[in-house]
């Protein structure tokens, strides 16, 4: 058995606006496994990212419901101070674009010498020393002289991984990267994938990658949850996901790729638009989309139901009450 390092339960996360109250996040349930990749997936709005700020408690947002326990501790129950010792510790993250992450009035060797020495109890010698060896462990040359250089001198791919240095130099047990690779070309792409295995092969770090890229998936993922509407609709194992998806949405999501085996020149798209989450629907978040739906989806959400120990789904094609609801407020 792998050991769970992150469970995320019942989640809920909203954010007051004067439209009224935006349900972002309703009820997610997730778990990360020592040395494992996480991939949460789904399309803008679904509530990825807002999930794995929450994680860091860096979020905009108010969780109203949930836990989100780390060895032992719950994050939402923790102050301020606590959770800065936390950030950038333990639990790392690499935002999705660099430039705005980076402060373009430092250089880059004292923003990420700043983070070592408030994490660890060590002089500035031996924290430019660290700061080099990871310069030269993510692919940075000539470190001496590049720590001394401003994020402008960069290109969108080294400042990625100067972004993967300054979370990886602390030795987190949990690498968050949301969209690590939306800004970047293919060519640069493919590297900083190559680059999450190698780190994790090497130290063992457990990874949350949030990203709408089925691509990017399939080449680095242990597990897939995909996410809908602020929930988890379908969790399971890269296999499980890719050649036997059960949610309706995980398989449109499939078939609008395209595919170098398939002679079809026509993409599928899915057909509407995502629910509002200033007033989520009553049924199931994907019911007005869904070829398959029917009046069970419209009256009541699903239950999560399991396919196999490590493939989950929710959606009542897999819940054999669907034919025995009485529509009375009971299933």
């Amino acid at each position: 058995m792998s050991e769970t390092i992150l469970e995320i339960k019942d989640l809920h996360v909203s954010f007051t606006t004067y439209g009224g109250e935006v349900q972002a996040v309703r009820g997610v349930n997730v778990t990360l496994n020592r040395g494992e990749t996480l991939a949460i997936v789904g399309e803008s709005g679904c509530g990825k990212t807002v999930t794995s700020q929450s994680i860091m408690r860096l979020t905009a947002g108010n969780i109203t419901k949930g836990s989100i326990r780390f060895k032992g501790k719950d994050l939402t129950r923790l102050t301020e101070k606590q959770m800065r010792d936390i950030r950038g510790s333990d639990i790392s993250m690499i935002f999705q674009d660099p430039m705005t992450s980076l402060n373009p009035t430092l250089t880059v060797g004292k923003q990420i010498i700043e983070g070592v020495e408030r994490h660890q109890n060590i002089s500035r010698h031996d924290a430019e020393r660290l700061a080099l060896e990871i310069f030269d462990w993510v692919g940075i040359a000539n470190g001496k002289e590049r720590l001394k250089q401003y994020p402008h001198q960069f290109s969108g791919g080294m400042r990625q991984r100067i972004m993967i240095a300054m979370a990886l130099v602390c030795k987190p047990s949990i690498l968050i990267a949301d969209e690590p690779t939306t800004a970047l070309d293919v060519t640069i792409q493919a590297q900083i994938l190559e680059l999450f295995k190698e780190i994790q092969r090497e130290t063992g770090v457990s990874i949350i990658l949030i990203t709408h890229d089925m691509g990017v998936v399939a080449q680095v993922s242990d597990r897939i949850a995909i996410m809908y509407a602020g929930k988890v609709v379908e969790i399971g194992r890269r296999k499980d996901i890719f050649y036997r998806p059960q949610h309706p949405y995980t398989k449109g999501l499939l078939h609008s790729i395209p595919r170098m085996d398939s002679e079809e020149d026509e993409l599928i798209p899915i057909p509407g638009t995502p629910p509002d989450l200033f007033s989520p629907p009553k049924g199931c978040p994907f019911v007005a989309r869904c070829p398959f739906a029917m009046e069970v989806c419209e009256q009541y959400q699903p239950i999560t139901t399991a396919i196999s120990s490590d493939h989950a789904v929710d959606c009542w094609l897999q819940d054999e009450r669907a034919k025995q609801v009485t529509f009375t407020g009971e299933v």
